[in-house]
């Protein structure tokens, strides 16, 4: 594959190359109806396609060795970033970096960046109170501590959750801020089962444990 064509679509770019059964458990906690196609993973509106061997100029010479997993669309154009997060989360879980129209990065240097709650309606604050307090004079923002809890409705529909969406009427992502992620990751899975809710990391890949959150030793 030319190198031009690695850049067509965000890519993940690994130091060694993953097999299409552990490709496709990844990509499963973004879109649980994703598929093998061949060595590929056809996920919503995108083709995550198999490894290939890349040289060091991709990321430009950050890595000696590398596997590049593109991540391409297929029909429309995918909606909310859903072909950058892949990208981004695949990177984050096998110790890689992302690249992005010619930009390289290391999804494991985001900070401040927590887990988010996906809920089928929108949380009053009687129904938060357990947890979460209301910030003074911010309908959307509430706190626990030195954790802060925002309310954003959900426009799109992330394939992680689809399991809601029967159910939905004001999707609602409660997105928590702070610094220990293992924290935000049990508060975020006990707001999930207080609320009948999901929980994802920041690129909506579904977690079950707050150590899903935790770099990849």
């Amino acid at each position: 594959m030319a190198k031009r064509r690695l850049r067509t679509g965000p890519t993940a770019v690994l130091p060694a190359k993953v097999q299409p059964a552990e490709l496709l458990r990844i990509v499963r906690l973004a879109d649980p109806g994703a598929r093998l196609d061949g060595d590929d993973v056809v996920a919503t509106d995108v083709r995550i396609c198999a490894p290939v061997e890349a040289e060091p100029e991709l990321t430009g010479g950050e890595l000696e060795k590398s596997w590049a997993v593109r991540v391409a669309g297929e029909g429309p154009l995918p909606l909310d970033f859903f072909d950058r997060f892949l990208a981004e989360g695949i990177a984050y879980r096998l110790k890689g970096l992302a690249v992005c129209r010619g930009e390289v990065s290391d999804p494991a240097d985001e900070e401040n960046a927590g887990p988010a709650v996906i809920v089928p309606v929108r949380p009053s604050a009687e129904e938060l109170a357990p947890l979460l307090e209301p910030q003074e004079d911010d309908e959307f923002t509430f706190v626990a501590g030195e954790v802060r809890a925002v309310l954003v409705p959900q426009k799109g529909q992330p394939p992680a959750v689809a399991e809601l969406l029967p159910f939905a009427t004001e999707l609602t992502a409660i997105e928590l801020r702070g610094e220990e992620q293992a924290k935000l990751g049990a508060l975020a899975l006990e707001l999930a089962d207080r609320l009948q809710g999901l929980v994802v990391d920041r690129w909506r890949f579904r977690i079950d444990a707050p150590e899903d959150l935790l770099p990849p030793e």
